[in-house]
């Protein structure tokens, strides 16, 4: 399946596109699987010529939010977060960042995974996480700083979600 553009925020330390300090990264989809590819600045470093842990992190969970939204239809909050780290990222080089929904408990709680590897493929880390669904009464108001397509929450976006699970409670 060829692999979409999704819709990023203005403010976002990762995808805000005028967050002066954010890393700006675009993410895509094949509907199932979410990619982003990340050049590591100087800045970003923890030691010496090593990527900081928490960039690293941050991307992971990025990228496995993102699965979460396009596979249940609803944005989500880091609940737990799990990183393997297996190489050092270094600055300059280029890396991509690839996560998927793997599990939907009832619309309660999103498992999901995600990897980092480099140019040739080499795995550098590795993370799992689960996330719980945004209320859909901030969703409304999460999506007034998205940039972007954002059709594919198609009919059943998370306000309607979170409308009809009050109205069967």
């Amino acid at each position: 399946m060829v692999m979409q553009p999704l819709p990023h925020t203005r403010s976002c330390f990762v995808c805000g596109e005028t967050n002066p300090i954010g890393l700006q990264l675009r993410f895509e989809t094949d509907g199932k699987v979410v990619r982003a590819e990340f050049c590591p600045k100087p800045e970003h470093i923890g030691f010496k010529a090593t990527v900081h842990g928490g960039i690293i992190a941050t991307l992971l969970d990025e990228t496995m939010v993102w699965a979460c939204a396009i596979q249940t239809k609803r944005f989500a909050y880091c609940a737990e977060l799990n990183v393997r780290y297996v190489f050092p990222v270094r600055p300059g080089a280029r890396v991509i960042a690839t996560a998927e929904l793997v599990e939907n408990r009832r619309g309660k709680i999103f498992a999901t995974k995600g990897e980092l590897r480099d140019g040739a493929h080499l795995l550098l880390a590795t993370a799992t996480a689960k996330y719980l669904p945004v209320p859909g009464e901030l969703t409304v108001d999460l999506l007034t700083d998205f940039v972007g397509d954002m059709r594919f929450l198609s009919r059943n976006n998370a306000v309607e979600q979170e409308t009809t699970e009050k109205t069967e409670k």
